[in-house]
């Protein structure tokens, strides 16, 4: 299947179903004789995989991450890194029901409109199990592009929004961690853990937004015209199921400014050729021309609420019939929490394309 591989310098390649026996991931580019720490891995995975809380999906997955290939003695090789999780607690009986229904939303229709056959079982490829794969590439890159720091956290619930800081007052880990919602203020990740109590005792779902902060980042990662770093970035964060919105810097509120007031004025830090240099403000989300200028890189997703509904929903089967379907199985009313670790691993993904390509364009900067 087309559209299961990430990038050029760093190819990354997720396999597997949210149903079959495994789900994995093959990253062929890392540089060899680099030190990686599985439990690091795992961390990462934990945050990601369901039954963590009463909010989640309770499909009981221990998400323990194996190694088939690449890494001797706790060090890569240079040749593809091989990671694999398991699905045990996979349950295809739930879906049984509506092998032949396309659910409304999901990728049903489409997938058998351009392959001619799907994996009814969780939506198959299409479903966010998937991304436990990629959680798993971004812990390894993670440890890689030390100290680059990637947070992010939950901005937004349903209409309950937390007001965007400057990212020289973005949380910490910690305070992220601090609750099953991940929305750094307290008080608001109570008030949104009750709605997401509320939007599942309805049978519903709620969507909400996932802001993030990179800092570290070097300046000069990117490339010009149609390899700037926030369109790779976008096209990352867009890849994950239930994206649907991508702003960088002050995103859509720059359409309403003056340029005199977006404008991001430079000050000089240190002499060179060229000069090491900083910006006064950051409407620019730490991106100028497609490459990165040193300063934080801010950015925010949209997700929408989960297809996956318990009320009743009218639908066509494979045979053209209108039908009603209800789901069945288990699901998380709002993706918001356990996508967190999953923005984090996409942006980590593109940065470690680009700072590939950026160590091989400046050996300077190898170091």
């Amino acid at each position: 299947m087309a559209g299961s591989s990430l990038g050029e310098r760093l190819r990354v390649t997720t396999f597997g179903e949210s149903h079959g026996p495994a789900l994995g991931v093959v990253m062929d580019g890392l540089p060899g004789g680099f030190a990686i720490d599985l439990a690091r891995i795992q961390a990462d995975l934990d945050r990601r995989k369901p039954a963590q809380s009463a909010l989640v999906s309770p499909r009981r997955e221990s998400d323990r991450v194996e190694v088939l290939s690449g890494l001797f003695e706790g060090r890569t090789l240079g040749t593809p890194l091989t990671l694999l999780v398991r699905n045990t607690d996979a349950d295809p009986s739930s879906y049984e029901h509506f092998r032949d229904m396309y659910r409304p939303s999901h990728a049903d229709w489409t997938t058998e409109a351009r392959y001619g056959h799907r994996d009814w079982r969780g939506g198959g490829r299409a479903s966010a199990r998937e991304t436990a794969a990629r959680v798993a590439a971004g812990a390894v890159l993670r440890q890689l592009l030390a100290p680059i720091e990637v947070l992010a956290w939950v901005q937004q619930i349903g209409d309950l929004v937390l007001p965007p800081s400057d990212p020289s007052d973005s949380p910490s880990f910690e305070e992220v961690e601090s609750n099953p919602v991940r929305c750094p203020d307290p008080d608001l990740a109570a008030r949104m853990e009750a709605l997401i109590r509320e939007v599942r005792r309805d049978g519903d779902s709620v969507g909400g937004v996932v802001r993030g902060v990179i800092r570290g980042a070097p300046p000069g990662l990117g490339d010009p015209v149609f390899d700037k770093i926030e369109a790779a970035l976008a096209g990352a964060m867009l890849s994950i199921p239930a994206a649907r919105g991508f702003e960088i810097g002050s995103g859509y509120a720059s359409a309403r400014m003056r340029g005199s007031a977006h404008n991001d004025l430079f000050e000089p830090i240190s002499p060179g050729t060229p000069p090491s240099v900083r910006t006064l403000s950051n409407h620019s989300g730490g991106v100028q021309g497609g490459i990165t200028n040193g300063m934080p890189i801010v950015f925010t997703v949209a997700f929408k609420p989960v297809a996956t509904i318990f009320k009743d929903q009218e639908t066509v089967d494979r045979a053209g019939n209108r039908v009603t379907l209800r789901a069945r199985g288990r699901h998380d009313p709002c993706v918001l929490p356990r996508a967190v670790p999953v923005v984090e691993a996409m942006a980590l993904l593109v940065l470690g394309e680009h700072w590939l390509r950026a160590r091989g364009n400046r050996p300077e900067t190898s170091g």
